[in-house]
């Protein structure tokens, strides 16, 4: 790991006064985290004197000091791994970006974003399968000998993708809408495996989080038994920044 002294950058805000942070922990050491400021707009950073790779507990690090920042601020967050060689550095990212960070942060004002996402229970899937006429037609029986066969049955070809896309749609239509309805904005997001029917992410405001939370808790109780949620958040918006505050002159 080659020593390259510089300034670790977490995630870009709004402040007219120097603020502090507490501590990061990166790469196993313990140090401060200030803001930097040009103009109105500040970057949350540390300083750093190696690369830091995305571990566990750097990864965790990153994230931790965003969560702090955001108890004060609304917050667009940096990717992790951004190093640049100084402070000077560090600032021409808000000279170069500022115009559109102060367009975006006063929308992000008081907002969080959830993620939820939802994986099919297996014997739920077998029972829809069965359900399915057409699959009863291609199979020449109506159960499987083993969850095993199953999966190895239902992902092939076009019936297997027709299966599935009817299954998200209806956990979109049943799910994903109502949700959106109480966000400021909502996105999909690809799923990550067969058996997963719903990867979003939700933007919404603060005053309303209590109602989203219970909104999801009732969806839960309507589904339980057939499907998994996992519900997380609070997050800075990383789904709902459309501008990526890497440049060149990075590490």
């Amino acid at each position: 790991m080659s020593e390259i002294p510089g300034i670790y950058v977490f995630c870009a805000f709004q402040a007219d006064v120097p603020e502090a942070f507490g501590t990061a922990i990166l790469n196993g050491n313990e140090t401060p985290v200030f803001s930097l400021r040009y103009k109105d707009i500040a970057l949350a950073v540390c300083q750093v004197d190696q690369e830091v790779l995305p571990t566990r507990e750097n990864l965790m690090a990153h994230q931790k000091v965003i969560a702090k920042v955001m108890e004060k601020h609304a917050v667009v967050p940096m990717s992790f791994g951004n190093v640049f060689h100084d402070e000077k550095n560090a600032l021409y990212i808000t000279e170069h970006l500022y115009e559109q960070l102060r367009e975006l942060l006063p929308h992000l004002e008081n907002k969080i974003e959830v993620g939820l996402k939802i994986v099919a229970e297996e014997h739920w899937l077998q029972e829809e399968w069965q359900k399915d006429p057409t699959f009863k037609k291609w199979s020449g029986k109506g159960t499987l000998q083993s969850a095993g066969a199953f999966y190895d049955r239902i992902t092939m070809g076009e019936l297997a993708q027709k299966f599935f896309l009817s299954l998200r749609s209806k956990v979109e239509t049943d799910i994903y809408v109502p949700l959106s309805v109480l966000a400021e904005s909502s996105k999909l997001n690809d799923v990550l495996s067969e058996k997963m029917l719903l990867n979003a992410a939700f933007l919404i405001d603060r005053n309303l989080e209590k109602e989203f939370d219970e909104k999801v808790n009732s969806l839960f109780e309507e589904w339980e038994g057939k499907v998994v949620f996992k519900y997380s958040g609070p997050w800075p918006a990383y789904n709902f920044v459309n501008i990526r505050l890497k440049i060149e002159g990075s590490s």
